[in-house]
């Protein structure tokens, strides 16, 4: 390929003799000179093209044919319903040189061509120039685009010779206007309206205005049929039902059309609509107040509202219905189906035991991830914890028993007397052995209880389950937390009393044997009323600060790392506080008893002593240190699970293909594939036929970019 000098705007460019090949030697001179891409983005391209690469004849040389090239550059998670023939037109855009085969040097070319903004018109553009000029004339337009819709039966014709086309193309023959690449941008806009409203007219017979029911579904099928699921194509005919006569106006076609073409703009209104309802529902009439509410300029007609109540109600026409966000997926997912169609899918014997062990291993591997992330997150607090217990066990109505002042005089004496930082320490063994059970008990009950009392359809839950949900999963995880808090407890202790009355420290396993399987449960009725207020309050204020402070879910929003932290610590500070009391008991009836110092029968004994004794900001020790220790915990256990999930997804789930090197690569987020995603969406805008394999009658009219090579 040259390298000559080329301007690299793509007008300039396009305007010269030849301006499409320059074009692309301008791509080459760039990518030799200027614009190369980063060695990030050569590696990874050199991965692609490595993955599916055959190798020549000869040995020497890497190559991809049309279906090798198609693996490459398809993305493999599309939510259009773009088909695999229709990305053979890219393959002639790449294949600049007509060899029937893409280099490495050529597909470095195609990438490069990719990153540019303006991708998906330049392949378009570059699919009607046909004889790669850099001009479009009226006669290459006629004939690129008839090519395409074809002059059988079952096409619908064009008219090439409507004012319209004349606007942009003006006359036919020497003198006629030519169209430049950036006038060609706005052409190929605005074919689509061009279309449905020659498509009307053509249907329009008698000129009253009207269509069939089934004539316009085949507009709509030629048009937009990758833009909508099948049984929304399906139920088309039915739009009739809305105006009395069983017929479809020029009004409603277009009514449809907008809709469909502003369809990013109706599911972000919809989803920002539901999520402010109280019930995760709305009518046709919240959602024009929606619209007016978040658009300048783009207001919604009540023609269009009543047509998208029309098939997310599955054609019951009463737009003060009540829908929720899973009414309208049929209508927004192109790839939707019907829940009938999902459970015969998915019910075969093989697939639906192979289902049940994947949900079980899944399971397994993110209770091992959650118990990994718990235990991170519980020693990173652990010095905390240690004060705090400190603190709540020493009895300030006994002579000798303030050991210390404050929480910074309990860190310099632990620091000081008991081995410098493996004192803080203590006892951290049980604490990670146990995080993992109770961490996973507490999220999956948690989670069931939601799930079992949520709304399917809005995904709504009241205040008052999500407090059950919450008080359920700290009431369950009491089974391990109990035994495990009581050995903490009394390790973390032993290096106090080995100070103070000369005990010999001794390890979990004695304080396990000394207690018995009865004994592991002391103060059980204290460690309750701890831990179910405490999750009912985390789970609780954790969930509606991400949904009502930070809009988790609002315009597709997901929440970064600092939000999560921010929403974790935040709920765990009241969580912390407010349950200190009940720690405080709980610390104080799992220690071990002490000659001179009062014992407690148990919780309400305990509850009502210690303030008779030493006043009621006893119950409070550690309460600082208790919230210090919480919001930092849960804060950490969140990050480092989530980054867990990450970087070390479940190797058979979904998420796993993406780091999959040669399915990474074709992931639907790279830029570059939405782009060619694109350019291939605004042909098929204008006809669903582009891409389609030629018939033979019809190879030798094909425009030259889409022609078979004889090595093809």
């Amino acid at each position: 390929m040259s390298s000559i000098s080329a301007p690299t705007d793509a007008t300039a460019v396009a305007s010269q003799p030849g301006g499409t090949r320059h074009l692309v030697s301008s791509i080459v001179t760039n990518l030799k000179e200027k614009a190369r891409p980063s060695d990030t983005e050569l590696s990874r391209w050199k991965r692609t093209f490595e993955a599916f690469a055959h190798q020549d004849e000869s040995g020497e040389e890497k190559y991809l044919d049309q279906e090798s090239f198609i693996d490459a550059i398809a993305p493999s998670h599309d939510f259009s319903k773009i088909k695999r023939d229709a990305y053979r037109i890219l393959f002639k855009v790449a294949d600049s040189g007509r060899q029937g085969r893409i280099s490495w040097e050529d597909f470095k070319v195609f990438e490069t061509l990719l990153k540019r903004p303006d991708a998906d018109y330049l392949i378009a553009f570059q699919y009607f120039d046909t004889d790669n000029n850099g001009q479009i004339t009226f006669d290459e337009f006629k004939e690129a685009f008839s090519r395409v819709i074809g002059s059988g039966s079952e096409s619908i014709p064009f008219d090439f010779d409507c004012d319209w086309a004349k606007l942009y193309l003006g006359k036919r023959g020497p003198g006629g206007h030519v169209l430049g690449y950036s006038e060609f941008t706005q052409l190929i806009k605005g074919l689509q309206g061009e279309r449905l409203r020659q498509a009307f007219r053509y249907f329009d017979k008698d000129g009253d205005g009207y269509i069939k029911p089934e004539e316009f579904q085949r507009i709509v099928l030629e048009l937009a049929g990758h833009k909508l699921s099948d049984p929304v194509l399906e139920r088309l005919p039915t739009l009739c039902t809305l105006s009395p006569g069983q017929k479809i106006s020029y009004s409603e076609v277009i009514a449809f059309h907008n809709i469909i073409r502003e369809m990013d703009q109706v599911e972000r209104i919809i989803r920002d609509a539901t999520a402010k309802s109280k019930d995760g529902r709305i009518t046709a009439a919240d959602f024009l107040n929606e619209a007016a509410h978040s658009l300048r300029y783009g207001i919604f007609t009540p023609m269009e509202a009543n047509i998208i109540w029309h098939f997310a109600s599955r054609g019951s026409g009463d737009s003060s219905m009540r829908l929720a966000n899973v009414d309208f997926d049929a209508l927004l997912d192109p790839k939707w189906t019907s829940p009938q169609q999902r459970i015969s899918i998915d019910s075969s014997p093989s697939v639906e035991g192979q289902g049940f062990m994947n949900d079980v291993l899944h399971s397994v591997y993110n209770f091992v991830l959650g118990g990994i992330a718990g235990g991170i997150g519980a020693f990173a607090v652990y010095p905390i914890d240690l004060v705090k217990t400190r603190l709540q066990n020493q009895r300030s109505n006994v002579v000798g028993e303030m050991l210390y002042r404050n929480p910074w005089d309990c860190v310099k004496k632990v620091y000081a007397n008991e081995g410098g930082v493996k004192g803080f320490y203590r006892g951290v063994i049980p604490q990670l052995i146990g995080v993992a059970p109770e961490k996973a008990l507490k999220l999956t009950v948690n989670d069931l209880v939601r799930s079992k009392m949520m709304d399917p359809e809005t995904g709504k839950i009241s205040v008052f389950w999500e407090l059950m949900a919450g008080g359920a999963a700290g009431a369950s995880q009491v089974i391990v937390t109990n035994p495990l808090e009581i050995v903490k407890i009394r390790l973390q202790l032993m290096g106090e009393l080995a100070r103070k009355e000369g005990a010999a420290k001794r390890g979990a396993v004695h304080v396990i044997r000394s207690l018995g399987l009865v004994g592991l449960y002391t103060g059980v009725t204290s460690c309750l009323a701890r831990d179910v207020p405490f999750s009912m309050i985390y789970f609780t204020a954790y969930a509606h600060l991400k949904k009502d402070v930070f809009h988790e879910g609002r315009q597709g929003k997901q929440l970064s790392f600092g939000e999560l932290l921010t929403a974790a610590a935040i709920a765990g500070m009241p969580a912390a506080y407010l349950t200190t009391p009940a720690d405080c008991v709980k610390t104080r009836l799992q220690a071990e008893r002490r000659a001179g110092v009062t014992h407690y029968k148990g919780l309400i004994d305990a509850l009502i002593t210690i303030p008779k004794e030493e006043g009621f900001r006893a119950l409070f020790k550690g309460g600082i240190a208790r919230v210090i220790r919480s919001s930092p915990q849960f804060g950490v256990t969140l990050v480092c699970y989530e980054m867990l999930k990450k970087n070390l997804p479940y190797p058979y789930g979904p998420e796993a293909q993406k780091v999959v090197p040669a399915a990474g690569l074709m992931d639907s987020t790279d830029l570059s594939r939405v782009r060619a995603r694109n350019a291939l969406k605004m042909l098929l805008d204008t006809s669903s036929r582009f891409g389609q394999p030629p018939t033979p009658q019809r190879v030798s009219a094909l425009p030259s970019i889409l022609r078979p090579s004889s090595s093809d």
